[in-house]
């Protein structure tokens, strides 16, 4: 059995997790030194954490527990600041994306730490290709049964989020003609995109812990799927959307995912449907390839309609349902350049 700690902060309390790049500040170009801020950030009293990732240019920052969107926000803001005064008093900058448009990903440094280069030895260039960052937002669940029953209520939704926050169309300094990049990459995984359709929580826990006794992924946090339950932290792991540049982006997605969480469980359970898992990937596709534009089978499964006309029923008139913020890195780049870009993701950043 799996230690669970469901039930034990508040329904649909929120963490907040940020993938930013730490950049050189002339070049604008990665620079593995994100290990330097997490030190000089000890003590400082910031409302969360700052953490590595499997790049040594990787900065991540964690909310503590939070009640409500607007609370995560101003945490975030706060965190924002204090990494980027950090970052600059460094000759650094800080840029929030789903990719960085320029920095080739396998050439970049990996984090100094033992479960990272383990992970590359195992995984090779799939891991060496994993230079992007996204969103992941924890949604306080009640129980277990809860959290599996919100998973596939939530999961049909994800291609919509996926296409709303689409903010990685440069990869390696490449227009790549995808608007997430990032969702593709992450696909090269083992144990990616959808989680396979399990019949209850208990199947879950026991496919889980029969990797564990095989060796094969130590615990579930081994499992890079879009979506998963947390039983550490009590909540269900959304792993979707493409980090937004815009602080006002995180705050309302996190506001639809806990909305989403929500409205599935005061609804029966989806019924067990092994096949939808197939519509799933292909909405993925399409969101990756064409954000807002693309044309998704309707999560009803009987329909198709445009992501960005099921974008505006999950976020109302508080975005932009017509244009992601790759179409913003686009606009910028072919007038510009990648320079340019990056320019314009550091100032955005900072808000």
């Amino acid at each position: 059995m799996i230690e669970s700690h469901f039930g034990e902060s508040p329904p649909f309390s929120l963490g907040v997790e940020e993938e930013l790049m730490v950049l050189d500040a002339e070049t604008l170009l990665l620079a593995p030194r994100a290990a330097e801020l997490i030190a000089a950030a000890e003590g400082s009293g910031l409302p969360g954490l700052l953490k590595g990732e499997l790049f040594a240019s990787a900065l991540e920052l964690n909310t503590e527990t939070c009640e409500s969107p607007a609370e995560a926000e101003e945490a975030l803001a706060e965190l924002r600041a204090g990494a980027i005064r950090l970052a600059e008093e460094r000759g650094l900058r800080l840029a929030a994306a789903g990719s960085h448009p320029m920095s080739r990903p396998e050439d970049e440094a990996i984090a100094d730490e033992r479960r990272y280069q383990e992970f590359v030895a195992y995984a090779g260039v799939s891991a060496r290709r994993q230079g992007v960052s996204g969103l992941h937002v924890h949604v306080g669940m009640p129980s277990s049964e809860a959290c599996f029953h919100a998973l596939e209520g939530v999961l049909p939704w994800l291609p919509v989020v996926l296409a709303l926050s689409a903010n990685s169309p440069y990869l390696a300094g490449e227009e790549t003609g995808l608007q997430s990049n990032r969702a593709e990459v992450l696909a090269q995984l083992p144990r990616s995109g959808a989680p396979p359709a399990f019949a209850s929580y208990e199947d879950w826990e026991a496919f889980v812990d029969r990797f564990a006794r095989l060796g094969i992924g130590a615990d579930y946090t081994r499992f890079w799927w879009d979506i998963r339950p947390h039983p550490k932290f009590g909540t269900l792991e959304i792993r979707m959307p493409d980090q937004p540049t815009s602080l006002r982006v995180t705050a309302v997605l996190t506001a639809i995912l806990q909305e989403l969480c929500r409205t599935v469980l005061e609804r029966p359970r989806p019924a067990h449907d092994p096949a939808a898992r197939g519509m799933y990937q292909q909405n993925r596709w399409a969101a990756a390839r064409f954000g807002l534009g693309a044309e998704l089978i309707h999560p009803d499964g009987e329909r198709t309609a445009r992501a960005s006309e099921l974008a505006a029923e999950l976020a109302g008139d508080r975005l932009d349902t017509s244009r992601t913020e790759a179409d913003r890195q686009l606009e910028v780049g072919r007038e510009h350049g990648l320079e340019a870009v990056c320019a314009d993701l550091v100032e955005r950043t900072l808000g």
